[in-house]
């Protein structure tokens, strides 16, 4: 499924909506290159999930956890692109046991995340030459039965 995103509000409505879909145990991982939106859509989905805290892109940090607000569900937001597809560096952040307790988002995460759990739904962003981003939805494992944002 593939949803066309004009502007970086949509973006952020688009998040909020997969955010207000997300439970414990989630795993979304985030895919595309420098600039396409992937820090944005993640503001969407801490919105949607009514987390608490400011989100920005944890590169220098790796892993930021947002603690739960409205629904209850933490989220733990990661970017794993300085892990340089490095599983031992992967392993040490300990997600498969943050992901009993929280929503857990990773950008960068294809190829790299998707062994923490079979059920995550992938999310490849491309932006197009006049800034709109495209968002591409491959939901894998118990995702293929869920009702995904369109």
């Amino acid at each position: 499924m593939k949803v066309e995103l004009a502007t970086h509000e949509d973006t952020v409505r688009f998040g909020h909506r997969i955010g207000e879909l997300l439970r414990a145990g989630d795993l979304v991982l985030l895919s595309g290159p420098l600039g396409a939106g992937k820090t944005v859509l993640v503001k969407g989905i801490a919105e949607g999930l009514g987390v608490s805290g400011r989100v920005s892109s944890p590169t220098f940090v790796i892993a930021r956890v947002h603690p739960a607000g409205d629904h209850g569900v933490p989220l733990v937001h990661v970017d794993a692109y300085r892990l340089g597809g490095d599983l031992a560096q992967l392993d040490d952040l300990d997600l498969d046991t943050d992901l009993a307790d929280a929503a857990v988002v990773v950008e960068w995460g294809e190829g790299v995340a998707e062994r923490l759990s079979a059920d995550h739904l992938l999310v490849r962003l491309d932006r197009e030459a006049d800034e709109t981003r495209i968002a591409e939805l491959e939901p894998h494992g118990a995702w293929t039965d869920r009702a995904l944002p369109g």
